[in-house]
């Protein structure tokens, strides 16, 4: 299974029940469909490089927050659909770190002396 990044803007709400919520789910679709959660990180609230808009609204803040998976194709396929649906997402995009994990770990290089 390749190793994908997500990267997801969300609508900024006072509490953060909305956001846990979200990140929860996506997690447990990844793994009901067999994939592997690495990471979880929040990279906070941040006011957004320009407005955004998505499902009618216009969002000038957004909340940001990553998540390092192992996932099938298709299971990337359904995470995206119900993303898509979801109306407390406002961007996300989907990196494809590596197909296997030579891909992703970085090589030691050798050191040479001089003489």
């Amino acid at each position: 299974m390749p190793l994908y990044r997500m990267l997801c803007i969300t609508a900024h709400y006072p509490e953060f029940q909305h956001i846990r919520d979200l990140v929860r789910s996506s997690a447990v679709q990844v793994m009901s469909q067999g994939g592997v959660v690495r990471n979880i990180a929040s990279w906070g609230t941040q006011v957004l490089p320009q407005r955004m808009r998505r499902h009618k609204q216009i969002y000038n803040i957004g909340d940001y927050w990553t998540m390092t998976f192992d996932a099938s194709p298709r299971s990337l396929h359904q995470l995206n659909a119900s993303l898509r649906r979801d109306p407390r997402v406002i961007r996300w995009t989907m990196l494809k770190q590596g197909e296997k994990v030579e891909d992703v770990v970085d090589t030691r290089e050798k050191t040479v002396r001089d003489r």
